[in-house]
């Protein structure tokens, strides 16, 4: 029994997954296990998962595995954590190092039972990985840290190439399809990250089919440009369970392809948008846009 009263849909032709599940896949899979990591691809059951480390890239996941938050489509294990792992940071970038990575991502579980919502274990991570491949450029996806600017302060001081923290939902949707994250406060983190690092691209990402209508998602992309947000990543909700948010559309690669168009007129210098687009895909080719964009803006002005 499902959550709410709409019948499930059938999966269209364009939603498919390449299952590719070489030698690459396996050695970074089994690497994830020998280091007891986490990587969002698999605890969110990312559908590029198969692709991303086949081409040697993925997303860590610090903090554990345990999110304090019950969002309504993550497929994360929700609850009370029990322990902070101090030698996290380390473990990941000895892993990022083993997969020389190029762009390397970082994200966590919401850790609202932590003072800092995690932030240092953040900032350790990137010094980690940057001592270890200082050619290495890095993406941080954050949580909102209940708003707390010290958090922010910590996490954007340690100087990551990419600051990304996701409003998922228009606003409308937002209470319904997060727990306890507020659209406005997504929003609000977003332009104090500028505040206290202009110079650091931000990031942010809309996942489409949980009931929002065209000219919503038009308005977050307003929203998002108003405090200066760089890159933009459009993706279709996929329903992980029974008991998550029933799928309300699948939106055509077409509708994906006008949305990319409306989100460039509107001044972003990055857009990934597609049916099977997360907020990490392609992610090594976005910090490349979001840096050109900005050296040709400080060259015209």
């Amino acid at each position: 029994m499902t959550n709410n009263r709409t019948a499930k849909q059938p999966k269209p032709d364009w939603i498919k997954i390449k299952l590719t599940t070489g030698d690459n896949y396996q050695e970074i899979k089994g690497m994830m296990r020998s280091k007891t990591l986490h990587t969002v691809c698999e605890e969110a059951r990312c559908p590029n998962i198969y692709e991303c480390w086949a081409n040697r890239t993925a997303t860590f996941m610090i903090l554990g595995d345990i999110c304090t938050r019950a969002c309504r489509f993550c497929a994360v294990n929700t609850g009370l954590p029990t322990e902070l792992d101090l030698q996290e940071p380390e473990r990941v970038a000895e892993a990022a190092e083993n997969m020389k990575l190029k762009h390397c991502v970082v994200t966590s579980v919401a850790r609202d039972d932590l003072k800092d919502g995690g932030a240092r274990i953040f900032a350790e991570t990137v010094a980690a990985i940057r001592k270890r491949l200082p050619l290495c450029s890095v993406e941080v996806l954050i949580p909102d840290f209940l708003g707390e600017r010290d958090s922010l302060e910590i996490v954007m001081n340690s100087k990551p190439d990419i600051l990304n923290h996701n409003i998922e939902t228009v606003e409308r949707m937002s209470d319904r399809v997060r727990a306890r994250a507020k659209y406005r406060r997504s929003l609000e983190l977003l332009g104090r990250a500028k505040e206290i690092k202009p110079e650091i691209p931000t990031k942010s990402s809309i996942m489409l089919g949980v009931g929002e209508e065209w000219d919503e998602i038009l308005q977050a992309m307003d929203d998002l440009r108003a405090v200066d947000c760089d890159i933009l990543t459009l993706g279709q909700y996929l329903q992980p369970s029974p008991k998550h948010l029933n799928v309300e559309k699948f939106y055509t690669p077409e509708e994906f392809a006008l949305l990319k168009e409306e989100g460039l007129k509107r001044g972003f210098s990055h857009v990934e948008s597609g049916p099977l687009v997360r907020s990490s895909y392609h992610a090594h080719e976005q910090v490349k846009s979001a840096t050109a964009a900005r050296e040709e803006r400080s060259v015209s002005l």
